[in-house]
C-alpha cells in the first residue's frame, strides 16, 4: 500500500550565486550557472505545483536569493497560494526599502546566516565583509516584527567563539538559535580535515550549549545539531528519505535532500521535464530510500530503524560508494571503521580551499 504523504515543505534554491565564500558551504561543487538558472515563470510554476501537491512552507534560499531580481514577485506569488514564506540568507544586499517591499509582498521569516562572533574572524570565514550587514538585516527584521533565526555552522575554525555567537544571537534579538556542526558534503567535504572539530571542542561545547537551553527557555530556542562523526548513531536525516521536505535546485533538478547531488549513481529528474507531483509520488529518485524496503543488515532487524531510518543516504556514498549501505556513522554499521580512521588520523589542513567568485 502507498503510504507516502504530500510532502511540509519546499526549499527553493534560486540561485547557487553568493557573496560569501564559506569554505563549509554544502552547495555542490558544480555550481548551477546564472544563465541555467530557472526563469521567474518556470519558479512561479513550481510555486503553483508545490502548493497543489500540499507543500504549506517556502523555504527560499540560494547561493543568495537576493541576488535574484525577481525575488520580490516570487515572495509574492507564493504568500499569495497560501504558503508561510521564509527567506534564507546571508543580509548581504538587504536594504531598508528592499526589505520592507517583501515584507509588504507576504515575507513571514528571515533565517540570518552568522559565521563569526566577531567582525574579525567572521569575515574571514565568510570571505568578505559581511558582518556588520549581518547585524543591520537582524535589526530590519526584528524592527518589521518578524520572527528572526540565525544560523550557526559549527567547526574547527569558530568553536572557540561559541559563547560569543549565542550572545550575539542574544544582541539580534533571534527568536530561534541552530548551533549546527558541520555536514560534510559539497565543500564541506573538500575542506573536512580543515573543519571537522576535536573531541576537546565539542566537550567544552555541550555545558555551554545545555547552559544557554535552560537560561534562554522561553525567549530564545537554541537548537544544537551534533558532529555526528562521534556520535554512536546517526541523525535521523530529514526525518526519512522523501518523507517531509523536498529542494528544487536552480536549474529546476528536484531533490530528496539537499546534498542529494552528492550520489553520483542516483537518477534525479527536472521539473522542466516532469511535474512536481510525479517527481515527488512516482521516481526513481524519491522512491529509493523511502520507508524500510531498501534496508539491509544491520538497519532493517534494528530497532532503531524507525528513529534514525538508516542515517544519511549521502553520507552512506561519499563514504562506501553505497547509498544503501548503513551510515557509517553508527557503532553498528560494518563500515564504522572508516570513521574512526578519519578520528583517528593526525590533524590534517589547516588552511581552506576557498571558491573563487560565483
Amino acid at each position: 500500500m502507498d503510504v507516502t504523504q504530500p510532502p511540509l515543505g519546499m526549499l527553493a534554491e534560486l540561485t547557487h550565486r553568493c557573496p560569501l565564500h564559506c569554505p563549509y558551504c554544502s552547495n555542490p561543487l558544480e555550481l548551477v550557472t546564472r544563465a541555467n538558472e530557472l526563469s521567474t515563470a518556470q519558479w512561479i510554476s513550481v510555486f503553483d505545483q508545490a502548493r497543489e501537491l500540499g507543500v504549506l512552507q517556502v523555504h527560499l534560499s540560494g547561493g543568495e536569493p537576493l541576488a535574484r531580481p525577481d525575488l520580490p514577485e516570487l515572495v509574492s506569488h507564493a504568500s499569495e497560494l497560501g504558503c508561510y514564506v521564509s527567506l534564507v540568507t546571508s543580509g548581504l544586499g538587504l536594504t531598508e526599502s528592499r526589505f520592507a517591499d517583501l515584507v509588504d509582498r507576504g515575507l513571514a521569516h528571515v533565517q540570518l546566516s552568522v559565521q563569526g562572533a566577531d567582525a574579525e574572524r567572521a569575515n574571514l570565514l565568510a570571505g568578505t565583509k559581511a558582518h556588520d550587514h549581518k547585524l543591520t538585516a537582524a535589526r530590519l527584521v526584528k524592527a518589521a516584527g518578524l520572527p528572526l533565526s540565525v544560523n550557526v555552522v559549527l567547526h574547527r575554525a569558530n568553536h572557540d567563539q561559541l559563547e560569543g555567537m549565542i550572545a550575539l544571537a542574544e544582541q539580534m534579538e533571534a527568536d530561534r538559535l541552530e548551533l549546527a556542526n558541520t555536514q560534510f558534503y559539497g565543500w564541506a567535504l573538500r575542506n573536512r580535515d580543515a573543519l571537522l572539530p576535536t573531541r576537546e571542542q565539542l566537550a567544552a561545547a555541550e555545558p555551554v550549549v545545555r547552559a544557554a537551553i535552560e537560561r534562554l527557555r522561553g525567549r530564545m530556542q537554541v537548537v544544537y545539531v551534533l558532529s555526528d562523526y562521534y556520535e554512536p548513531y546517526p541523525k535521523p536525516c530529514m526525518s526519512g528519505w522523501g518523507a517531509q521536505q523536498l529542494t528544487v535546485a536552480p536549474d529546476g533538478t528536484v531533490l530528496p535532500c539537499p546534498a542529494a547531488t552528492a550520489i553520483t549513481t542516483l537518477s534525479l529528474e527536472n521539473v522542466r521535464e516532469r511535474p512536481l507531483a510525479e517527481i515527488w509520488y512516482d521516481s526513481e529518485s524519491f522512491n529509493a530510500y523511502r520507508g524500510e524496503d531498501w534496508m539491509r543488515e544491520p538497519c532493517r532487524t534494528c530497532d532503531r530503524r524507525s528513529v534514525d531510518f538508516g542515517g544519511c543516504r549521502c553520507q552512506a556514498f561519499q563514504l562506501t560508494g553505497d547509498a544503501a549501505a548503513t551510515d557509517p556513522v553508527c557503532e553498528r554499521s560494518p563500515d564504522r571503521g572508516l570513521v574512526d580512521l578519519i578520528l583517528e588520523a593526525p590533524s590534517g589542513a589547516s588552511e581552506f580551499v576557498m571558491r573563487g567568485p560565483r
